[in-house]
């Protein structure tokens, strides 16, 4: 087993993916929009600069910097009421702290949205190091996230186990030199991401299965 974990959140941790993408259709319907079905998979996963080029992309906006904040608004007000909990999130995290695996979130959500969440879903207790995307200077796909996850829980990212459910998140962890495993949550794998990928799981509940076979 290595000695550290890195989690993504949105839609790996939390079912929380699914509210991003209900506020994103809701934003472009309001502008009288249809977003291309690829919109999804374009901005799962990013922050800062790349999550504005998404969006004027797809929107066909000069500057996607207020839609970006007008949905992150949308988000917190929705996720204040209630944060849905990915299928054996509770069990994972105590897997690891049992066996003394050091545990990072590492997301690319405000600071604040990811203490919040962990905080409202009695998780916070086995967390070590909780890093933005929004605090590196490159967001998802790049490595910056995943690499300051690891330097910030002491362990070389080589030794980390990454944890993601979107494309950019997994072109992430490979590029920063962990273990990552997926969980799809609103896309399944491309052969290019099964190829990357050290592993593709149904469920957290099936990783910690395959952890205590040592399959992974």
């Amino acid at each position: 087993m290595l000695k550290g974990a890195i989690f993504d959140m949105d839609g790996l941790m939390f079912d929380t993916e699914q509210v991003w993408q209900k506020n994103w259709k809701l934003i472009a319907e309001e502008m009288g929009i249809t977003l291309d079905p690829a919109f999804s998979k374009s901005i799962s996963g990013t922050s800062g600069r790349l999550m504005d080029e998404v969006i004027e992309k797809f929107y066909h906006v000069e500057n996607g910097n207020p839609i970006a904040k007008d949905c992150i608004r949308r988000v917190h007000e929705d996720l204040a009421e209630f944060v849905p909990e990915k299928k054996g999130i509770h069990e994972i995290l105590e897997y690891f702290k049992e066996n003394g695996v050091k545990i990072a979130v590492a997301s690319s959500s405000s600071e604040e949205m990811i203490r919040r969440n962990l905080k409202n879903t009695n998780t916070v207790g086995y967390i070590d190091a909780v890093i933005s995307g929004q605090n590196v200077a490159h967001g998802k796909p790049e490595p910056d996230v995943f690499l300051k996850a690891a330097e910030m829980i002491g362990i070389d990212p080589k030794e980390c186990y990454v944890f993601e459910d979107a494309f950019n998140g997994v072109k992430a962890g490979y590029a920063a030199g962990s273990r990552t495993i997926m969980i799809p949550d609103m896309n399944q794998p491309t052969e290019e991401i099964r190829a990357i990928a050290a592993g593709v799981y149904d469920s957290l509940l099936d990783v910690v299965e395959a952890l205590k076979k040592e399959e992974i």
